[in-house]
């Protein structure tokens, strides 16, 4: 089992780096209200978003000299 190709480690980026800005206009139309709700929201989707962008980056990096 060797993992996902370069191509599709590209792809994870550039979902997870358009999830991240998607997430940040939402926040930008909608405002950060006190709601635990948005904020749950706004931490479960951004960690999920930010780790798959960080771990993605990380592995294209030790790819990148394959």
């Amino acid at each position: 089992m060797t993992g996902p190709t370069r191509g599709e480690l590209i792809f994870r980026l550039c979902f997870s780096l358009a999830g991240l800005a998607l997430l940040g206009v939402a926040i930008a139309v909608r405002g950060i209200s006190n709601s635990a709700a948005l904020v749950e929201v706004v931490g479960i989707a951004g960690a999920f978003f930010g780790g798959t962008a960080i771990w993605t980056l990380t592995k294209l990096r030790k790819t990148k000299g394959d």
